[in-house]
């Protein structure tokens, strides 16, 4: 979005307005002292084409049958400066009658841009008609040149050295003006090299890979980190800063930083001058002031030991844990300082530890604002502090967290305000900002496996701020044909248990390597409940109604047509679930650290189709150096059919492409039928793990990503025996992209375990696939 204008609000009288009003005023006042106090028997009003002469005798301070006096008539030129309306306005007397005669300003018809590529046109517009420039505003020159040098500041920022902005005023019929703002905004200009001067320890190149800002190389044309802007190149500082300081370095200093701009204003060099300074050496911390007798407990939270570098951001961290534990005793307000004690000579220093827990509060009254949509019950009933308690800086994180959860705000701020009169008491002020919670998806897309697919679907997080969701999803692709309609209320019980309701139709289509045409029907409904046993764990316990319909199209595979004899056409079944799940990663799309953990247990509690169906996911990423991390996925699926019956050939697992074991086929490992059908098995394994590295020139941008694999994995027959020799495994390279349509994966593999009967896919491509 285009930044707001630096401007007064709109229709406010500035400086220079009021200026104008002072010297008009002063202007006409010889003439109203001149005039003997009369009464009017009338008003007339000269000079308008387009303002509706009410607006005039609404500012005028006097009426028909008032005495008129010259101080009425300096308050009436003020009054119709001040609307902003005339360029001149002034009054003449004849006889009994006041003659209010106006000059009125121009009116913009249209602002229009030429050229204007860089930013986006409406926000442009609303940025201006907010500053007083936009259709049907009168007409002021200065702010029209004021204008001019903002756009030209903005496209600056954006590294257009070499923009120009010229703007072309047209009069038009009945006082009216078109502005027209020309745009010739050339190349934006290029960083040519960024030099470090005056570092020794360690390499310049090493130095600059902590840069956001970079050189032009071949991925900046995505990553555009070549285009220079000042913010960015403060925040690369500080975090040049923070390397040498994390590393001993603590009195490292930026001397001076050079921004060069050649002639053509196409490329930009920059020098930064350093002062590394002597590495120091953590010799000891100390504790000094107030504790509240817990002094070894406040040890335990200590970041950094003795003996070791001096790390700027192990100071921050301890300062930070002290200020929250002096929270979680109920002291909102506690001061703790660092100062480091330097010992030049022998490069030592200790850290010493400030704190002034001053007073213990309690929490008077909590307030929502900001949710104009919300309810207030929906962010209170996440709220773990409690109104009348002690303040627990626990307790009031943890219920920031809850309500940011819930994923129906963009930002959550919590205050703590002092209660006049009363030192131990707080209150606490909860800041949302809404955000939109519905959706409406129609979209398509194509995979090497699916084909085209087509979904559409309504959903809304938070009906009418109620907190429930309601959704309709339809999704459609070659093989899988889904009808859903789901609705969710996290708070069916002030306990906090969830209820879900879901009710579905479903059309899939084995893979077959013949390619008929055959499919399975299923439509059914469940309701689950969740049912939270702690803050991070819920268990959910769930029960559905399916009926599967096997139908007898040409082709349909031997496993099917023999359970369809065995059960017959139509089955019916109650499945019974429990579930649980985890989730700790700092990203769902993109995650570097974290762990994801999930296990879903299915039964059929009553039904013509007896089976126990166990599916069981554990994933874990581990940041690296140089913005590397690495990822672990683990899957491991069990069937089981009972009462002497097969498990159900449709609720097999299957194996084999993207999200599996790549460079296989998609769903081609395990079972093949007579017919030649992947059917997949009642047995699945599935190890991967993923190697990321981000792609040069794109800074800390995470949604371009470069990565290696190695899968390994299979499916089985509820019979058959898992051996090493079964296990299929691939190794291979890829790219993870974040476009606008969803996460797209491309693949390259390599199969090292293969069957003579397997079928190889080496490229693969998906979108919104996990792993």
């Amino acid at each position: 979005m285009f930044p707001d204008f630096p401007f007064g609000p709109a229709g406010r009288v500035r400086p220079i307005a009021a200026a104008v009003i002072v010297l008009a005023s002063a202007a006409f006042a010889q003439q109203a002292r001149a005039v003997t106090p009369f009464v009017l028997k009338d008003i007339r009003v000269e000079g308008l084409q387009r303002t509706d002469p009410g607006a005039v005798f609404a500012a005028l301070p006097f009426r028909v049958g008032d005495t008129y006096t010259d101080d009425k008539g300096s308050a009436a030129l003020r009054a119709l400066f001040a609307t902003g309306l005339f360029k001149d306005v002034r009054i003449e007397v004849e006889g009994d009658v006041a003659i209010i005669i106006c000059d009125e300003r121009s009116i913009i018809a249209s602002v229009t841009f030429v050229g204007l590529k860089e930013f986006d046109k409406d926000p442009l517009t609303k940025s201006l008609k907010d500053a007083g420039i936009g259709e049907g505003l009168p007409f002021d020159r200065a702010l029209i040149d004021r204008a001019e040098q903002e756009i030209k500041r903005q496209y600056l920022s954006r590294s257009l050295y070499g923009a120009e902005v010229v703007t072309t005023v047209t009069p038009m019929e009945r006082n009216r003006v078109s502005v027209t703002f020309t745009m010739t905004e050339g190349d934006a200009a290029k960083i040519k090299d960024i030099r470090i001067v005056g570092a020794t320890t360690f390499s310049e190149g090493t130095l600059l890979d902590l840069f956001e800002l970079t050189p032009t190389g071949w991925f900046t044309w995505y990553s555009k980190s070549d285009r220079y802007s000042r913010s960015k190149l403060n925040a690369d500082l500080e975090k040049l800063r923070a390397y040498y300081v994390n590393r001993g370095f603590l009195e490292f200093a930026i001397e001076s930083t050079q921004v060069t701009i050649s002639p053509d204003k196409q490329t930009i060099s920059i020098a930064i001058s350093v002062k590394e300074g002597q590495p120091y050496t953590l010799t000891g911390v100390r504790l000094e002031g107030e504790y509240l007798g817990k002094e070894n407990d406040f040890r335990a939270f200590v970041a950094m030991r003795p003996g070791q570098p001096y790390r700027g951001d192990a100071v921050t961290e301890t300062t930070k844990r002290f200020t929250d534990l002096f929270g979680l005793y109920g002291y909102a307000f506690a001061r703790v300082e660092s100062r480091p004690e330097i010992d030049r000579a022998r490069g030592q220093v200790t850290v010493v530890f400030a704190a002034d827990p001053q007073r213990r509060v309690y929490v008077r009254r909590i307030d929502v604002a900001g949710n104009t949509r919300t309810r207030d019950e929906v962010v209170r009933r996440e709220f773990r502090q409690l109104e009348g308690a002690w303040y627990d800086g626990g307790l009031i994180k943890l219920s920031k967290e809850r309500v940011d959860r819930l994923g129906f705000f963009k930002d959550i701020e919590i205050e703590t305000n002092e209660v006049p009169g009363s030192p131990d008491q707080v209150d606490l002020v909860i800041n949302v900002t809404e955000k939109p919670t519905g959706n409406l998806l129609i979209g398509a897309g194509y995979s090497n496996a699916e084909r085209l697919t087509f979904t559409a679907s309504i959903k809304q997080e938070n009906v009418f701020g109620s907190g429930n969701y309601l959704g309709i999803e339809l999704n459609t692709s070659k093989y899988q044909r889904t009808v859903v309609v789901s609705t969710v209320d996290p708070y069916w019980t002030v306990d906090g248990i969830s209820r879900a309701i879901d009710v579905y139709y479903r059309t899939s289509r084995p893979y077959n390597s013949l390619g008929e045409a055959y499919d399975l029907k299923t439509p059914g409904a469940s309701v689950r409940f969740g049912v939270p046993f702690s803050e991070y764990d819920t268990v959910f316990f769930g029960i559905g109604f399916e009926r599967t319909e096997i139908g007898t199209s040409v082709g349909i595979p031997l496993s099917y047509l023999n359970y369809r004899v065995l059960y017959g056409a139509n089955t019916n079944s109650f499945p019974l679930t429990i579930g649980w799940a985890r989730d700790s990663r700092d990203s769902v799309i993109t995650p570097t650290a974290g762990r994801y953990q999930r296990v879903n247990f299915e039964y059929t509690l009553a039904g013509d189709v007896p089976y126990t169906r166990t599916n069981a996911q554990y994933q874990e990423y581990w940041g690296l150096p140089w913005r590397m991390s690495i990822g672990l996925n683990a899957e491991v699926g069990l069937g089981r059919g009972m009462r002497g019956k097969p498990f159900p050939v449709f609720k097999n697992f299957y194996g084999g492409g993207l999200g599996t074991v790549r460079a296989f086929e998609q769903g081609s490992l395990g079972v093949v039928d007579p017919t030649g059908a992947y059917i997949g098995g009642a047995k699945r394994i599935n190890v991967n793990t993923e190697l990321y590295f981000p792609v040069p020139g794109t800074g800390s941008d995470k949604s371009l990503r470069i990565f290696a694999f190695a899968d390994a994995g299979n499916v089985w027959r509820e019979d058959e025996r898992i051996t090493a020799d079964s296990i299929r495994s691939s190794i291979g390279f890829g790219l993870s992209w974040i476009s606008p349509v969803g996460p797209l994966k491309l693949s390259w593999g390599k199969p090292l375990k293969v069957q003579r009967n397997d079928r190889i896919q080496r490229f693969q491509f998906q979108i919104g696939t996990a792993f």
